[in-house]
C-alpha cells in the first residue's frame, strides 16, 4: 500500500509538519510504502490553468499524488483556513488525481485547534472526489512539542494520532481491496 504525505507550510519547524513527520514513521513501522512531499522543499509556482506545460516540482507532486492509494494533508490553519501554500498544490489536482482515495486531514493551530482549517480541507477533498477519513487531527496550541523520537510530547494527543492513522490505514485497506475485487 503507498500513502502520500503531503507538508502543505513553507515554514522552517512547521508544527504541521513535524506532526506529519509522526506519522509519518508510524506508517512506516507499518511497512508502508510512504512518499513524503514537503512543500517547503519542494516549491511551486503559482496555479494557473493557462500554463501550458507542468513545471519539474509540480510534476513531481502530481506523480506522487497519481502513484498513492491513500493521502494525508497536513496545513497550518491560517486565519480560520488552509495555507496559501497547500491550496496552491491542491489547485494543481483533478478530480482524476484523488477521486475514490481516502484523505486524511491534519491541521495545526495557534489556538486550542485548528477545525476551520480541516473542514475547508475536507470541502477541497470533497470536490475532488477524495474519500475524507472520518477521523482527522489538529494539534493545538500548548501540543505543539514533540519527543525525541518525533512523537507529540503529550501521552493523550500521541494515542490520539496513533488512533486516528490507524482508522486511515484501515480505510485505505478497505477501499484499495474494494478496487482490487472490481477489477
Amino acid at each position: 500500500m503507498k500513502i502520500t504525505l503531503i507538508a502543505g507550510s513553507n515554514r522552517e519547524g512547521a508544527t504541521s509538519t513535524s506532526l506529519l513527520r509522526s506519522i509519518e514513521r508510524l506508517l512506516k513501522d507499518q511497512h508502508l510504502s510512504v512518499t513524503f512531499v514537503d512543500l517547503r522543499e519542494l516549491p511551486l509556482p503559482l496555479y494557473s490553468p493557462d500554463a501550458e506545460a507542468l513545471h519539474p516540482n509540480v510534476q513531481r507532486l502530481v506523480e506522487a499524488v497519481a502513484d498513492a492509494e491513500g493521502l494525508i494533508l497536513a496545513t497550518p490553519e491560517y486565519h480560520g483556513s488552509i495555507s496559501g501554500v497547500l491550496k496552491n498544490a491542491l489547485d494543481y489536482m483533478h478530480a482524476g488525481l484523488v477521486a475514490g482515495k481516502p484523505v486524511l486531514s491534519v491541521s495545526s493551530a495557534g489556538g486550542p485547534m485548528g477545525v476551520s482549517s480541516l473542514l475547508h480541507l475536507q470541502g477541497i477533498v470533497r470536490n475532488l472526489h477524495g474519500v475524507n477519513c472520518p477521523e482527522w487531527i489538529s494539534i493545538g496550541a500548548g501540543y505543539h512539542s514533540f519527543d525525541s523520537d518525533g512523537h507529540p510530547s503529550d501521552e493523550g494527543m500521541r494515542g490520539r494520532v496513533e488512533s486516528a492513522v490507524g482508522k486511515f490505514v484501515d480505510l485505505t485497506r478497505k477501499l484499495a481491496a474494494g478496487v482490487e475485487a472490481a477489477i
